[in-house]
């Protein structure tokens, strides 16, 4: 007969075969057990245990260690429930087994038991019940160690109640920790839906009380315009035709204005062009509308505003188109109106007066949307506003817009 000799490499993969299928005989139980239904689960350590104490023990010492052995494993079951009581509870069944000096493998109860204090209890409780078990070790060595060997099962014990001890803290550090990134996580969350909440509702109010002044401002200015051109339709046309050629200007830039405000004017488009946010430049040009409207209206500015921010100066074009359209809204015909403005590098002043009377009835009492949407305009950049009459006749609106930051503004 012809011998075939093995090559190593058939010897060192029939070597790789054999380590490795312990490894995977071992997961595939872990799986098989992951499916058992938690009943069962827990109670295979006590069947094996009763069985080894079964088939090894002699007759006569039989039924003391079944006892002992589901008097240790039984109290397991309340173990996440009640763990330092159980503990208590399996270290005394302990107890009176050394004393009747029955030894068994159900001891592993113990490390059980001691595992879920650490890793439901505190540091001095695991301490404390490390302690109590250090000492059932201690005592256990010294009653049934073989040959008087007393160090090697005192120092096996000890590592194992140490190991224990230390892998139930890390275990319950380590659901601390999760637990933590997880209330963290759903407290970020919480915090981001109110600020993204906080943020629609100042959206909703910016939005809102842009659109008041764009629409009041506007309507007030057409409609004056409107009135002025059928007045002056008969007698002069030409005023009549100049009127509606500016009440289309006026509706046209409301148009583009509300849609701004809306977000739907995107930068670079025709009407952005022609049309950019009004700021301090502007406010002659409003000026003039509002004298166009029958307003006359002089307008004063002092001091250089081009350092002043854009968002600022739509605020300060808001405040006076705010102020003017009121003064056309509640005055009499033959009423003048002034604005000044005073630019600084540190705030810019605003005052509009006007010399009409107002008559005393709510819609002066300034509790509308048009005088609450000014102060919350005046109050972002740290001012107080103050609407009142005039001790000589006539109506004031003041303010005071701090550029470096929130203020008090003067009075």
């Amino acid at each position: 007969m012809t011998e075939v000799a093995a090559e190593p490499g058939d010897h060192r993969a029939r070597s790789a075969s054999t380590a490795v299928w312990p490894v995977r005989l071992g997961r595939a139980a872990g799986r098989w057990a992951s499916q058992l239904p938690p009943v069962v689960r827990g109670s295979l350590l006590p069947a094996l245990l009763l069985l080894n104490v079964v088939t090894t023990r002699p007759p006569r010492e039989l039924p003391a260690a079944v006892i002992f052995t589901v008097v240790l494993m039984l109290p397991l079951v309340w173990r996440h429930r009640a763990p330092r009581t159980v503990f208590a509870a399996v270290a005394a069944a302990a107890s009176v087994q050394w004393l009747l000096d029955v030894q068994l493998s159900a001891d592993i109860a113990l490390l059980v038991a001691f595992y879920t204090v650490a890793v439901h209890s505190e540091l001095r409780g695991t301490l404390v019940a490390g302690a109590v078990l250090e000492a059932g070790g201690v005592l256990a060595c010294l009653r049934w160690a073989t040959d008087g060997a007393f160090l090697t099962p005192f120092v096996a014990v000890t590592a194992m109640i140490v190991a224990v001890g230390v892998f139930g803290v890390h275990v319950r550090a380590n659901r601390a920790y999760l637990a933590a990134v997880e209330e963290r996580a759903v407290r970020l969350e919480r915090e981001q839906d109110q600020q993204a909440r906080v943020a629609v509702a100042e959206e909703r109010t910016r939005i809102t009380r842009e659109m008041h002044d764009i629409v009041t401002h506007n309507l007030s200015v057409m409609v004056a315009l409107t009135d002025a051109a059928v007045y002056a339709q008969h007698r002069s046309p030409g005023k009549a035709t100049t009127a509606m050629l500016q009440v289309s200007e006026t509706g046209r830039q409301a148009l583009t204005d509300m849609r701004r405000s809306l977000g739907v004017l995107r930068a670079g488009e025709p009407d952005a062009l022609r049309h950019p946010l009004p700021g301090i430049a502007q406010l002659t040009t409003l000026g003039d509308q509002m004298s166009a409207a029958g307003l006359p209206t002089r307008v004063e500015v002092h001091g250089g505003h081009t350092h002043v921010p854009a968002t600022a100066q739509l605020t300060v074009y808001r405040l006076v188109q705010e102020a003017l359209t009121n003064s056309l809204k509640h005055t009499p015909a033959g009423t003048h109106a002034k604005v000044r403005i005073e630019c600084s590098h540190e705030a810019v002043t605003v005052d509009v007066t006007d010399s009409g009377p107002r008559p005393p009835s709510p819609d002066f009492a300034r509790s509308g949307h048009g005088v609450a949407g000014m102060r919350e305009r005046s109050a972002a950049y740290g001012g107080t506003l103050r609407a009142g009459p005039l001790p000589g006749g006539g109506w004031s609106v003041h303010t005071r817009l701090f550029l470096a930051g929130s203020g008090v503004a003067s009075a």
